[in-house]
């Protein structure tokens, strides 16, 4: 049975989609009730205050949780190809379980057996990187994709772009999209296409409800899954301000090995100038990412 068709415990994923309701608050939550989620969707908003972060927005919204409308909407993504995972599923990935702050529930589209694998890299950088930029970016998946990394991103315009496809230009080439938004509304919608041919040879994944429109909240969110997602991250091209320096705060919490491109962008410089191992234009010393 696959899990499309396996039992889906609706409470929890209703719980977990809360607005506000980040990880580390959903298992304070939880482990309260001692996993008792009836009791949690029946429980008076002064009870609730009583769980370490759960306030009065929260609590309210807790108890406004419309189950039949939940398990209506579970059955529709699932009915779209939605598979559901919960930290309890054997398909969770495990880099993800020994984050802080890990989604309670995560949904995929495409290979979900592809989620933990031997070897993982994230590969991302601005929207707009140089010529430059770019072809490195096409190289260095490449040559990960030979040696059987999995290549995660996020699946933006400019340096996520040129990795995802230069791994499906790869025979083997498998790799991950992380998005901030549902994954029934690939985000940008340029990027359809690619979407699919991601499903095709791996997969997406979001931790927000799978018909979520784009929000910047869930596009920073999703930055800690990519880099929780892999063994190695590597910033193309960025700016000192770009988004990319959000994953590198991510990254070095996380202690994932953070490399970037020798290049003259103000993120670039300042990444190498606070830790970060840089990598020659040519390549030559790519092996030290394969330590």
């Amino acid at each position: 049975m696959s899990s499309a068709e396996s039992p889906v415990d609706a409470a929890w994923v209703a719980l977990s989609l809360t607005k506000h309701m980040g990880g580390k608050t959903f298992i304070n939550l939880v482990l309260h009730f001692n996993y008792d989620l009836p009791a949690i969707l029946n429980a008076s908003p002064q009870t609730l205050r009583k769980v370490p972060g759960i306030g009065e927005k929260i609590a309210a919204a807790i108890t406004q949780i419309d189950m039949n409308a939940v398990q209506a909407a579970i059955t529709r993504w699932q009915s779209a190809g939605v598979r559901i995972l919960t930290t309890h599923s054997p398909a969770y990935p495990r880099r993800l379980r020994t984050l802080k702050d890990a989604p309670p529930t995560l949904f995929v589209r495409g290979k979900e057996n592809i989620l933990n694998p031997p070897k993982t890299v994230a590969i991302i950088g601005t929207r707009n990187p140089s010529e430059q930029a770019k072809l490195r970016t096409y190289e260095l998946a490449l040559e990960f994709s030979r040696r059987n990394y999995i290549v995660v991103s996020g699946m933006a315009f400019g340096i996520d772009k040129a990795a995802h496809l230069s791994t499906l230009s790869s025979y083997t080439g498998q790799t991950i999209a992380v998005l901030g938004n549902g994954i029934l509304t690939p985000y940008p919608s340029q990027h359809r296409e690619i979407a699919e041919s991601i499903m095709a040879r791996g997969a997406l994944l979001c931790e927000v409800a799978p018909d979520a429109a784009v929000s910047t909240p869930g596009l920073v969110a999703r930055n800690r899954l990519i880099t929780g997602m892999a063994d190695v991250v590597i910033v193309s091209e960025t700016a000192a301000d770009g988004g990319a320096m959000h994953a590198v705060r991510f990254a070095r919490a996380q202690k994932r090995p953070v490399y970037t491109l020798d290049l003259p962008a103000s993120g670039n410089r300042a990444l190498i100038d606070s830790g970060a191992t840089p990598i020659a234009l040519d390549l030559s010393d790519l092996d030290n990412c394969f330590k």
